[in-house]
């Protein structure tokens, strides 16, 4: 099995070491699993997706102003 190596911040690196000895090991390949799942999902989405960079841009900026407008009335 290939070996992957990562890095972590001190903070993380002491609460890894106050817990109880885990299977860490088996932990991160379950998230790195559902990770990759989730990346092959969106990925037959977008390649059917005829939408452009370009046009997604638009898009989510159409939608940025428009969640922008409701919050702004929902606070008056």
């Amino acid at each position: 099995m290939p070996e992957v190596i990562i890095n972590v911040p001190e903070e993380l690196e002491k609460e890894f070491k106050n817990v109880m000895p885990v299977y860490w090991q088996l932990a991160v390949e379950k998230k790195i699993k559902e990770e990759l799942n989730e990346l092959v999902r969106l990925k037959k989405i977008i390649s059917k997706s005829q939408l452009t960079e370009k046009g997604a841009k638009e898009l989510a900026d159409e939608v940025s102003v428009s969640l922008a407008e409701r919050f702004s009335e929902s606070r008056q």
